[in-house]
């Protein structure tokens, strides 16, 4: 790659997430929602299990935070992340732009970044809109066990190679 290709490459391919701006860094969200479900973490084998049930702030129709910008005060566990957050949590969906740039991979053709199309995230799967069973303030905690589902951690198929 010469130089002037790195030069017209997208920010994501050539600017460290330290350095992104903060109108780059949160464009790296594609709105799947995946991080904004609860998950559990098995005692005995620390093993984290995703769940179909979404945090009290997230709207399931958007797939957005009804509070972005008070989330962590209002949900106090809620996760900022942060470069540093971005590499070391293993509960990341593996579609996550973040860690996947983090990882130094390139972004899916889905990607809103990519595709220009805010929908496609959902045409390949990756969003969770229709998946949501219900709010974390809709279900009682001790039934959470019976909501713990595989897909939000693993790469749909509709989203995997190139369009």
């Amino acid at each position: 790659m010469t130089a002037d290709d790195a030069a017209l490459a997208p920010f994501w391919r050539r600017i460290p997430l330290e350095e992104m701006s903060r109108e780059q860094w949160e464009s790296l969200c594609d709105g799947c929602g995946r991080c904004c479900l609860l998950k559990l973490e098995d005692e005995d084998t620390g093993a984290i299990l995703a769940t179909d049930v979404g945090c009290r702030l997230f709207d399931a129709g958007s797939c957005r935070c009804r509070d972005y910008a008070n989330r962590s005060q209002t949900v106090p566990d809620c996760v900022t992340l942060t470069p540093e957050t971005a590499r070391s949590l293993a509960w990341l969906p593996p579609t996550c732009a973040y860690r996947l740039v983090a990882e130094g991979r390139d972004l899916p053709w889905w990607h809103p970044l990519v595709s220009g199309d805010p929908d496609t995230v959902v045409a390949a799967g990756v969003s969770v809109r229709g998946r949501v069973h219900a709010s974390e303030s809709e279900i009682d905690e001790e039934d959470l066990p019976d909501r713990i589902v595989k897909w939000p951690l693993r790469w749909p198929k509709a989203a995997r190679g190139t369009r």
